[in-house]
């Protein structure tokens, strides 16, 4: 379940759930104070203190701000992603965790494997968590392009790791 979910179903339980389900998700989700929370969702921060505190209950409108906001908070941090499969001393290479190629500002999410059976694995798992094209090793190439239904590019020998997410993000358009 989504923190968005969370945040609707708590507020079908009870006052006390949905205060403390809402600052959780706040604080721990979203990484926010409730002043940069209310400022994101333009909502006065004396309304959302009353609303955390218990001294005031959101109103519907209030509440579909306050769920709007996180669904779009949590979906700019999640973006667009590239699943890298490989070994973690390839993986150790990486220093960038988030690439600005052609104008798009991409991240680069690393799956481990040290085994094809674990490849593969790690392949349908990146395409569930939303990976928009993946690379690989060219061992494990072909047999993920089979499964998977996002583009697939492998990783070349020497420096080519960037070279093949650049390959990736061209492949997304």
């Amino acid at each position: 379940m989504n923190v968005a979910d969370k945040v609707i179903k708590s507020a079908f339980e009870s006052d006390e759930v949905f205060q403390k389900t809402l600052s959780t998700v706040i604080k721990e989700d979203l990484n926010l104070t409730a002043v940069d929370f209310a400022k994101k969702a333009s909502i006065p921060p004396s309304t959302l203190y009353k609303i955390l505190s218990g001294n005031r209950d959101p109103n519907i409108k209030t509440l579909r701000q306050i769920v709007k906001t996180i669904r779009e908070i949590k979906e700019s941090n999640s973006g667009d992603f590239i699943a890298v499969i490989a070994a973690r001393s390839v993986l150790d290479n990486i220093v960038e965790t988030k690439k600005k190629i052609g104008g798009k500002l991409v991240t680069i999410r690393e799956y481990s494997a040290t085994s094809m059976e674990e490849a593969i694995i790690s392949a349908v798992n990146a395409e569930r968590d939303g990976a928009k094209a993946l690379v690989c090793a060219p061992i494990v190439g072909p047999t993920v392009e089979k499964i998977l239904n996002i583009p697939v590019t492998t990783i070349a020998p020497k420096n080519s790791l960037i070279d093949a997410i650049e390959r990736a993000i061209k492949k997304m358009e």
